[in-house]
């Protein structure tokens, strides 16, 4: 019997085991909605943007490490989900994004709602697709999948035409895919392999720098194993946080901008960076020239195209990032006769990384009088018992969540890295808790990027999602304004949003329930009230305006030349010290 393009895309979809998918109906795509709605096995869920929709999706493919799917309508629905195409495409997520598109007709008309979202996505996308024919939609989503998940991931988008819905054809899904052009690399070359095992063997200072392509491949136990049986230092990206136990001992913290005095000096003076899954972005590697100048590299990564592409690679290996670890495991294991010798060798190094973790932890002013968003952080992490996904939007509040919440598990981690994309957080944590309904699952958000995407609120509460926001509440945009403070003199130009809205009285609004605290003594109170409600709660942290992220490394920096206080300016990327702070100009 045949069947419509629409009964065939919903068919194909739980074919390829979506429950759920985040989207708004529109015009050309009702065809679609009509069978979503007699459809039992297939979860939809009405957001209240699109942007929101394809960030749910986002961070649904985040918490569970298969494909997130957002369905919208043409035109500004379609051209409304951009933004978190380009955020997916970035992170290197997996996301199929389905638009409607007007009739095939039509295209090219200037018709009603039209937008060409092939060409718009085409800079943002892994792949996107326009179907023509209803005889080829099948294959298409196979495909579409198929691209998206595998090699390294990234969005692919299907747009639909009108036409294509309503038609109607004989429905076989494919078995398989095979696409001539398209054959990602899984498993390294053993001569590599081999290569960087001895090198691995002979380095005097070894240090793993492991990044997203650690999750995505889910290869964080033989990672684990790697960094034990070596007793190499670990530390990760933005993006990594997870992949390696935050609580290991070896474990160094975040490297890079805002990383770690001890991760940050420890690549810098390496003789070996072991780079695995990880693209050596900008905010990592500060001033490239600086960025671990006495040692080789070694590059382990699942796309060509990272590798050299920032920096000289002396062994390359392109491959499964899994894969390539558990051959590199077993090739070190049959050299483990001077193991117990370079271990012993490396007793200097291991002394020195110590003493720099020792030299300048993480850290800051506590008060008793106003609230320190690091002590939000780390009540949540304790409250939580670090058992938490947590999604963040983007700016201090992220980095502080990055410095201060110990993520000792894989997906765990949801956070905007390549784009930066300020909204995310919010709709991320509704598709992270769609993905794991029995997880405790925290939006950390800022009351700037909070704003952006406030509008699921209603997506929370109309589906009873359990979820816990924290809005650390500086009253500005807090990474735009320490700026402004550093490197432009105090010129606070667009940055003071002052404490609008009430976000108690907004989350109430909603049918949420809203906490505030204004000072240290509430935080922990606030936290346990709203872990031990059952539906979702809203907290509203009122917290130093004037605070910043340190360490910091300027722009144009060296990752060793870091700033851990307050600089009067900085000249040629570094940083000034100055005997006292002005007062701050910012709103109490």
């Amino acid at each position: 019997m045949k069947i419509s393009g629409a009964e065939i895309l919903i068919e194909s979809l739980k074919k390829e085991g979506v429950d759920t998918v985040f989207g708004m109906p529109g015009g050309v795509v009702l065809q679609i909605f009509d069978v979503l709605y007699n459809e039992k096995d297939l979860k939809f869920i009405l957001t209240r943007h699109e942007q929101g929709a394809a960030h749910a999706a986002d961070g649904y493919a985040r918490a569970k490490g298969r494909p997130g799917v957002a369905l919208v309508t043409s035109g500004p629905g379609a051209t409304n989900t951009v933004t978190a195409i380009a955020n997916a495409h970035m992170d290197s997520i997996p996301l199929i994004v389905i638009t409607g598109q007007v009739a095939s007709r039509m295209i090219g008309n200037d018709a009603f709602q039209e937008a060409d979202i092939v060409g718009i996505t085409r800079p943002c996308t892994k792949y996107n697709f326009l179907v023509k024919s209803v005889d080829e939609l099948a294959m298409t989503i196979k495909e579409a999948f198929y691209i998206a998940s595998t090699g390294r991931p990234g969005p692919v988008l299907l747009d639909i035409p009108k036409d294509i819905s309503g038609a109607r054809a004989d429905f076989e899904y494919p078995e398989k895919v095979s696409l001539r052009s398209y054959n990602p690399t899984y498993y390294g070359n053993k001569w590599q392999i081999k290569q960087a095992a001895q090198a691995i063997m002979k380095a005097k200072r070894p240090v793993i720098y492991a990044g997203g392509g650690v999750i995505l491949s889910n290869a964080s136990d033989e990672l684990k194993e790697l960094a034990e049986i070596n007793k190499i230092p670990v530390t990760l990206t933005l993006m990594g946080l997870g992949g390696f136990p935050g609580t290991h001992p070896l474990f160094l913290g975040m490297l890079g901008m805002h990383g770690t005095y001890a991760a940050n000096m420890s690549i810098h003076d390496s003789d070996l960076v072991i780079a695995i899954g990880s693209r050596f972005d900008d905010r990592v590697t500060g001033k490239v020239s600086e960025f671990a100048p006495k040692a080789k590299f070694i590059h382990i990564d699942i796309d060509p195209t990272n590798i050299r592409k920032n920096i000289h690679v002396d062994i390359p290996i392109v491959g499964d990032v899994k894969n390539v670890l558990m051959e590199l495991n077993k090739e070190i294991r049959m050299i483990e006769e001077n193991k117990n010798q370079l271990i012993k060798e490396r007793e200097p190094w291991y002394s020195q990384v110590k003493e720099w973790e020792k030299e300048h932890p993480l850290t800051y002013k506590k008060s008793n009088k106003i609230i320190k968003p690091q002590y939000v952080i780390e009540k949540i992490y304790e409250q939580s018992g670090g058992d938490a996904i947590v999604a963040s939007d983007v700016g201090q509040h992220q980095m502080w969540v990055a410095q201060y919440f110990k993520f000792d598990r894989p997906r765990t981690s949801i956070t905007s890295g390549g784009l930066g994309t300020m909204g995310f957080g919010l709709p991320a944590a509704i598709g992270a808790q769609f993905a794991c309904p029995d997880k405790l699952v925290f939006n950390v958000a800022g009351d700037g990027s909070f704003q952006m995407n406030l509008q699921e609120l209603a997506t929370i509460a109309i589906n009873k999602l359990p979820i816990k926001i924290a809005i650390i509440n500086n009253g500005c945009l807090g990474m735009v304004r320490q700026w402004q403070e550093l490197f432009f003199s105090q010129h606070y130009s667009g940055s003071i949003l002052n404490t609008i809205p009430d976000f108690v009285k907004l989350a109430e609004a909603y049918g949420i329930k809203g906490l505030r605290a204004k000072s240290p003594s509430e935080v922990e109170a606030v936290i346990k009230e709203a872990i031990s409600t059952d539906g979702p709660v809203l907290m509203d942290f009122i917290v130093d305006p004037g605070e910043n992220v340190f360490p910091m490394v300027p722009a144009g920096g060296g990752n060793a030349e870091m700033i851990f206080g307050e600089p009067a300016k900085v000249e040629k990327g570094k940083a000034i010290a100055k005997k006292e702070k002005k007062n701050s100009v910012l709103p109490a």
